[in-house]
């Protein structure tokens, strides 16, 4: 290689994809390099080429895919020419890959020191059993585990997913690779826990040991740890330059667009609410759970309102309570004591007969739009069903279920098809069909952006605003995301540890936070250097502000 630095090099490279598909190339022509002591973050959305990209410089290709052209040179030797032997001494040891979901990169039924040792036994296996011990809880220290030989005795279950996503970066450091491949390494993180990770990874490349290739679709993520960023479209590299060239001065169109939708963190102002009518109110909630012989308590005296017509958010980290607020407030499990009001009636009273005809009031849209719709039933059957537990005829439900793609932004053909032949943004609005189908009067919404890109992210909340305004819903907004949390609401609540640290208007939680958890968590927000973007980003379409 003519630069010593240089840890790798990728000329020319296409991967064919299987016949039939809806492009003939899953990365078509790509060029780019990667050098010791620096992070080039690949950025792009689902179907971008992203992680068909980080495979083929593992040597390892999905079932269809085929090597066409081009080079993939890593320090000297070409990783598309080597054989199964040459490529298995290659991962994990030269280069190695820090995964997106740590639960699934870690045996759940093996001890965390035992999997850290296990990756010494097949590439060192002159190393002795003390010296195996030895260097496994050096790695874990130097990632900033805590009492690292209690962490070495642990199952993975045991641990904070912060605290398993640092062990597979230790494991990806065990054998000091060349090249660390980070693959949406914080997506599924809280936003404190996320910046600590980052943290890390802007310490292993001051390091200077390594190249860091760190892929992902979050511009704020890019804009604290990238020092050059290539940008991915359509299994081409649109763009690719130094940081702040391209977050201040991006020269494609695409690029352009997926800055433009970066949620903003400041709110936009909002008309305050007048004393009217209530949605849903929440008083004095409590709730414990049994934990090891130990009382936990996960909700502990939650009050909070929702006026009709507008969007109230619950912001905070995992094990915060969010979740079990929700599932008190659609009676999904009971609380210890307080009431759920919704409108004018005491929900968590009703018996079983009234609940059943009551529940069509509250609805919710789940994280996960691949895993919340039955891949064997049409779209159609699926929202017309809940038309249907409405009274509906069979008739008239589907009429209806066809009514109701139409206004999340569907063609009524697609009543015919099923989920697996949509995209993630667009299975999120076939749940939201089927949420509108009951016609709520309450839509509680958890975490139902966090799985999305950042263009269709954007378009879903513009979707929520625009049926808001035109249905008058009252919206129950779950997310640990700040930026979407400021686009969407008109209140906030900042829950921590089952109680809420503070509540008020979004522009005074956000803008002028009291409570030190709420500023720890403002602080912590990735992408502070994006403020400079958001005078010039488009702002979110929604009018739900003005009523």
């Amino acid at each position: 290689m003519s630069n010593p630095q240089q840890v790798l090099r990728v000329q020319g490279l296409s991967i064919e994809l299987p016949a039939g598909a809806d492009r003939n190339h899953a990365v078509h022509d790509i060029s780019f390099d990667v050098r010791k002591g620096e992070i080039l973050c690949v950025i792009g959305e689902s179907g971008s080429g992203k992680s068909v990209l980080s495979g083929a410089i593992m040597g390892d290709y999905a079932k269809g895919l085929r090597h066409s052209q081009g080079s993939i040179d890593f320090l000297g030797d070409d990783v598309c020419q080597m054989g199964e032997k040459q490529l298995r001494n290659l991962r994990g040891n030269r280069i190695s890959m820090i995964f997106q979901e740590p639960m699934a990169a870690l045996n759940p039924a093996i001890r965390i020191g035992r999997q850290v040792e296990e990756i010494f036994e097949i590439h060192a296996p002159q190393m002795s059993p003390a010296e195996r011990h030895e260097r496994m809880i050096a790695l874990l220290e130097s990632t900033h585990l805590p009492e690292p030989p209690r962490i070495a005795n642990s199952y993975p279950h045991q641990l904070s997913g912060g605290q398993c996503q640092r062990v597979v970066i230790a494991m990806a450091l065990a054998m000091n690779p060349d090249l660390l491949i980070a693959d949406e390494p914080t997506t599924a993180l809280d936003v404190t826990t996320q910046a600590q990770v980052l943290s890390l990874v802007r310490e292993l490349r001051g390091r200077g040991q390594h190249g860091i290739l760190f892929i992902t679709h979050d511009f704020g993520v890019v804009a604290e740890i990238a020092d050059r960023i290539a940008v991915m479209e359509g299994g081409k590299m649109v763009e690719i330059g130094e940081r702040d060239q391209v977050l201040n001065a991006p020269k494609h169109p695409y690029t352009r667009k997926l800055i433009n939708a970066v949620p903003q963190l400041n709110p936009e102002l909002h008309v305050p609410c007048a004393d009217g009518d209530i949605a849903l109110r929440i008083e004095h909630l409590n709730k414990t759970y049994n934990v090891g012989g130990r009382t936990v308590a996960a909700l502990k005296d939650v009050s909070l309102q929702l006026p009709r017509g507008k969007t109230l958010t619950i912001v905070g980290e995992s094990g915060s309570g969010k979740s079990t607020l929700v599932k008190v407030a659609m009676r999904l499990i009971d609380s210890d004591s307080g009431h759920v009001w919704l409108g004018n009636t005491d929900f968590l009273a009703l018996n079983d007969r009234t609940l059943s005809s009551e529940r069509r009031r509250i609805q919710m849209i789940f994280q996960d739009p691949y895993g919340s719709l039955n891949p064997r039933h049409r779209v159609g059957d699926i929202i017309a069903r809940a038309a249907r537990l409405r009274g509906l005829s069979k008739s008239a439900a589907w009429a209806e279920a066809g009514d109701l793609l139409e206004q999340v932004g569907l063609k009524r053909d697609a009543l015919n098809r099923k989920p697996r032949q949509f995209s993630g943004g667009q299975r999120q609005r076939i749940c939201i069909a089927r949420a509108l189908a009951m016609q709520p009067e309450v839509l509680i919404a958890d975490e139902s952006v966090s799985a999305l890109d950042v263009s269709v992210q954007k378009q879903v909340l513009e979707l929520l605003a625009d049926l808001q305004q035109k249905l008058n819903l009252s919206i129950l907004f779950i997310t640990h995301d700040l930026r979407v949390a400021a686009q969407i609401s008109d209140s906030i609540a900042v829950m921590r540890q089952g109680e809420v640290v503070e509540y008020g208007s979004a522009e005074q939680v956000l803008l002028r936070p009291q409570h030190a958890y709420t500023q720890t968590l403002l602080a912590a927000a990735p992408g502070a250097s994006l403020a400079a973007l958001e005078a010039d980003a488009e702002p979110l379409g929604r009018s739900i502000t003005h009523h």
